[in-house]
């Protein structure tokens, strides 16, 4: 899933708010520039990777945007297979897992250091596999994901279309975040797979 901000104030908010795997920015952005939110961001431990994508091409404004603490500047005008290397490059680093230490989804809380689950400050007890597959839905909130993605992303394997392991696995995951309570998030979507949003998000 990708969020769009046309302007610096919309992306600084995004930016501080939501967790992302990777950010795209701009230095030339109107009402907060691109250099100003990517030092809120790193002042706040913020270690998501972030890409300049920019027009200002000079050696200064280079060195400036990675001294700030940028992981990659890409000048315009591009070649769009070198912003797609660069950013897979960027993704598969996994920079953007190290320094998160809690995200939540409505009253769905993960602390990632500690590997632990709550939900309406109710403590939820999981296994390793459970844990890592509540953490990519709730990472990749109100995002479809398809069971090839959740087998290879949490199971490290491809995905066998005659196997239910995916599906028993997400009923017991349920069985524990969802069952008690009044609001569930985890839905299936039928023939395309799961996904996890508070559904206060979702109208």
């Amino acid at each position: 899933m990708v969020d769009l901000a046309v302007n610096g104030l919309d992306g600084h908010h995004l930016a501080m708010s939501e967790v992302y795997d990777l950010i795209i920015l701009d230095v030339m952005l109107p009402d907060v520039d691109g250099w100003r939110i990517l030092q809120t961001l790193r002042a706040a431990e913020n270690r998501v990777p972030v890409l300049f994508l920019t027009a200002r091409d000079s050696v200064a404004d280079r060195v400036k945007g990675l001294e700030l603490g940028a992981d990659d500047y890409l000048v315009k005008p591009f070649a769009f297979a070198e912003l797609l290397a660069r950013v897979r490059t960027l993704l598969r680093r996994g920079s953007a897992q190290v320094n998160v230490e809690r995200v939540q989804v409505a009253d769905l809380v993960l602390d990632l250091p500690r590997r632990r689950a709550s939900r309406a400050g109710r403590r939820i007890v999981l296994t390793s596999k459970e844990f890592s597959l509540l953490e990519l839905l709730v990472r990749r909130r109100g995002e479809v994901l398809p069971r090839s993605l959740i087998a290879s992303q949490v199971w490290d394997m491809n995905f066998d279309s005659d196997s239910n392991v995916i599906d028993v696995a997400i009923r017991r995951l349920r069985a524990k975040i969802d069952d008690d309570f009044d609001t569930k998030l985890i839905q299936t979507v039928r023939g395309m797979g799961y996904v996890l949003e508070d559904p206060k998000d979702a109208v």
